[in-house]
């Protein structure tokens, strides 16, 4: 997956969140280097975000800003409320 070439063909790693946005040895999220040559990267993590494991790591974000200070408990609770909501839905169907 070095260089993509602009065609509609998509590589087997599209969308896999464990591949396109991995946590680093630190626990934080970044997306690999050869990630950032391929011509699908963006739509890649856009689709990847959006299925169940994406929403979890929208609750590790959340977690994190709670942690740090920058969100209430009760933002906290209505967002990772909201969250799991989402992940449910996602799984019933």
């Amino acid at each position: 997956m070095t260089k993509m070439v602009h065609n509609n063909k998509l590589p087997s790693c599209f969308s896999r969140l464990d591949t396109v946005f991995p946590k680093g040895k630190d626990g934080l999220r970044e997306t690999p280097e050869k990630c950032l040559l391929c011509y699908h990267k963006t739509e890649c993590l856009k689709v990847a975000l959006q299925a169940t494991d994406g929403l979890r790591v929208r609750e590790e974000l959340v977690d994190r800003a709670y942690a740090s200070g920058l969100m209430s408990f009760l933002e906290r609770w209505s967002q990772k409320k909201e969250l799991r909501r989402k992940i449910e839905a996602k799984a019933k169907g």
